[in-house]
């Protein structure tokens, strides 16, 4: 057999693309690879087509300030003020580098409070004109970690940013050890993020090097094993590392990848970033401006087939327009920003919330009426235990079901019956026990049980499956709360 030396000797340019090919397919193949055997996919009716219509306008923007896990909010602007894309107009009261920006120009007309006066959102009147603060394009890779992580605090994008332990806002001061990036969603209906990226590839691979730039260590972009969207030719470091994920949800949910690639240990802190977001961070060093638009996908069995497709538009609008005459109106409807699972009911009214990039439309079910409630057998009913014969016909048939927002039974006291752990999907962690932990308040437990490496919405499946109907993403949420404030 002719070895390598001789082949390069009789055609060195063959011998040339030959080794160049090996060289490619032996990165390829070192790529690693993480099979996700727990979980669950909800095969719901209403996904969004690979079509993209005109984008959404509102005349007004709202700006939750809860959107933001961790975000202590102090107004940087009172009514009256002028403002346009990029002008701050929130800052953390503990760290007052840490900004939110408008992502639209117009005039601030309303700051809404709460009880005890908790600032709950700020109302700016859009006045069309699409007017940005410039910020100067920059080139990252001449740029310094300081400057780069400087660059994006003063934009207000920073904010964007998601920290764990505690799944909160970052702290600017902080140099994360990894930072974490999901390149796909897996949750029902969620967006074709293979679709998003086709025409912001330069915006993605801009996003990732400045990502890179602010880490210690490396950027992990987790990629859908098989996916259309080709990653390795965008990555021109070797800080950015591409994993490939398989398996149901949450296969997509950084959590789960964090668990598989490097998990997060007691005094560790990475840093993690939606793929969207992604796109509007390498936007702003391109573009230097705050453009906060991404493509929202409208989706849901209650939007009419012709209207589920994907939409630009800016956080903070309403969707009135978005969803006026594209969805069913002849029974009660649940709205949602986000997906089924982790996202926030709105009115047909409301408003996109600030990291979300789907709009799902159900049914409430307040008025459907079943003859002898579920003890009937029922053939176009999604079960997830298989009690009813309908998801057995699926394995051969593949379908899509209707699901609506009802709870289906009545809350109880927690059932150790193992059913969390068949679609938690994260290494390590007893569900039960933690939750467990959580609600006693015992920190060594919460601890030991791996509280660092979790976030609400890693329970979210948990929660659809639970039969005793607990919050359990609520009970998260308040037990990494409780657990920073007395870890300060």
């Amino acid at each position: 057999m002719t070895n390598v030396h001789e082949f390069f000797e009789l055609n060195s340019k063959k011998s040339f693309l030959c080794v160049s090919l090996y060289s490619v397919y032996s990165i390829k193949s070192m790529i690693q690879k993480f099979r996700i055997k727990n979980g669950l996919d909800i095969p719901l009716k209403g996904e969004a087509g690979k079509i993209t219509k005109n984008s959404i306008e509102s005349s007004f923007c709202y700006i939750y300030p809860d959107d933001y896990a961790g975000f202590v909010p102090r107004i940087a602007v009172k009514s009256g003020d002028k403002v346009i894309a990029g002008t701050a107009v929130l800052y953390d009261k503990n760290c007052p580098s840490l900004k939110i920006a408008s992502p639209v120009s117009g005039e601030v007309i309303a700051v809404n409070r709460g009880e005890k006066r908790k600032l709950e959102s700020i109302v700016i009147s859009v006045d069309g004109k699409k007017e940005f603060v410039d910020f100067g394009k920059k080139n990252v890779a001449a740029m310094s970690p300081v400057e780069v992580k400087t660059a994006l605090a003063e934009a207000g994008l920073l904010a964007l940013f998601r920290q764990r332990p505690y799944d909160t806002v970052v702290n600017p001061e902080d140099t994360p050890r990894d930072i974490f990036v999901s390149g796909f969603y897996s949750a029902p209906l969620a967006p074709d993020f293979d679709y998003i990226v086709r025409e912001n590839e330069a915006d993605f691979q801009t996003g990732l090097e400045a990502l890179a730039q602010i880490t210690g260590g490396n950027v992990y972009v987790g990629i859908r094993s098989g996916g259309a969207v080709s990653f390795y030719d965008s990555v021109k470091t070797a800080k950015i590392q591409t994993v490939e994920f398989e398996g149901a949800h949450p296969a997509g949910n950084v959590g789960v990848q964090i668990n598989r690639i490097k998990p997060v240990n007691k005094g560790e802190t990475v840093w993690t970033v939606q793929p969207h977001e992604a796109i509007i961070i390498g936007r702003f060093f391109n573009k230097g401006a705050v453009d906060l638009t991404r493509m929202v996908a409208l989706t849901g069995q209650e939007v009419n087939e012709n209207a589920r497709a994907y939409y630009p538009m800016l956080p903070g609008l309403s969707i009135e327009k978005l969803v006026e005459g594209n969805v069913s109106g002849n029974i009660s409807l649940r709205y949602i920003s986000g997906n089924v699972l982790t996202g926030t009911q709105i009115t047909s009214n409301g408003y996109l919330h600030a990291r979300d990039n789907q709009l799902t439309v159900i049914p409430e079910g307040d008025d459907a009426h079943e003859l002898f409630g579920w003890i009937m057998p029922r053939l176009k009913q999604f079960s997830v235990n298989r009690s009813y014969p309908a998801p057995w016909l699926n394995i051969f048939s593949k379908k899509n079901y209707s699901v609506d927002a009802r709870i289906k039974g009545g809350r109880r006291a927690m059932i150790m019956s193992n059913e969390w752990d068949k679609v938690l999907a994260m290494n390590d962690i007893l569900p039960e026990f933690l939750i467990r932990a959580i609600l006693a308040n015992n920190i060594t437990q919460m601890e030991n049980l791996g509280i660092y490496e979790v976030a609400p919405e890693d329970f979210a499946l948990c929660e659809f499956v639970d039969t005793s109907k607990m919050e359990l993403q609520k009970i998260v949420r308040e037990g990494l709360d409780f657990l920073k404030k007395e870890m300060a």
